[in-house]
């Protein structure tokens, strides 16, 4: 009991420090309060805040300095993707606005041949910060299948790309991803609101339902300066 109780505690600490460095309250570089303020603002030991300190540091969102302290080193949005961009940016105490620049029946003669599938909606959205600085570009296809081929018409469900498959049983199972660096092509650097040539890191992640049907192929621009991937892994 005792030790659910401290790992509680410890969480608690965690997680509302994660969420002032996540939304910018504390940016990358700022040096956190000292252990013995944060231990009072949140009432508990200095051993467990030092527990709560060490976890920030394996997320990588701090940095902390033997004499001196501890220094906000996150300087991006950590993803999940499995739950969209929009909802991953909004959960992670990010304000956004989700623009859709456009909702179309298309052909991708490249594609198709990759995933058999010949008709594709094709589904373009931006991202911008509450403030209006615009973040990211995503160009998302989709199976043109049933009624999924009346989206142009009838739009999204909930304004999720992610809640418009899963409604018509389409539910990635597992899929690939490649990152990458991509310079703005002048089409793309229009709709960033960025000088063509600049560098956005770009992500593509193809997915496929447990049956092995196509899901979507999507791919990301996304601003450098406001995202960042951290794999975590196991020996």
């Amino acid at each position: 009991m005792n030790k659910h109780v401290r790992f509680g505690k410890k969480q608690r600490v965690v997680d509302e420090l994660g969420r002032r460095i996540r939304s910018g309250e504390w940016s990358s570089g700022r040096q956190l309060p000292g252990e013995h303020q944060l231990a009072t603002e949140f009432n508990v030991s200095r051993g467990t805040l030092r527990q709560a300190l060490l976890e920030l540091q394996r997320q990588q969102y701090i940095a902390t300095q033997s004499g001196v302290g501890s220094f906000v080193t996150f300087d991006g949005i950590a993803l999940d993707q499995q739950q969209g961009w929009a909802r991953a940016l909004a959960r992670s105490g990010v304000r956004i606005v989700t623009e859709l620049l456009s909702i179309e029946c298309v052909h991708d003669d490249a594609l198709a041949d990759r995933v058999h599938c010949n008709r594709f909606v094709e589904i373009v959205r931006r991202r911008r910060l509450a403030e209006g600085e615009i973040v990211s570009l995503e160009r998302s296809l989709i199976p043109a299948r049933g009624q999924l081929s009346n989206l142009p018409e009838h739009g999204l469900l909930n304004d999720s790309i992610t809640d418009t498959l899963a409604a018509h049983e389409l539910i990635a199972a597992r899929g690939e991803q490649w990152l990458s660096i991509a310079a703005l092509d002048e089409q793309q650097a229009q709709q960033l609101n960025r000088a063509t040539g600049t560098l956005f890191m770009q992500s593509t992640r193809l997915t496929l339902d447990a049956d092995d049907r196509f899901v979507e192929h999507v791919t990301s621009l996304l601003d450098p300066a406001h995202f960042h991937f951290h794999l975590a892994f196991d020996s």
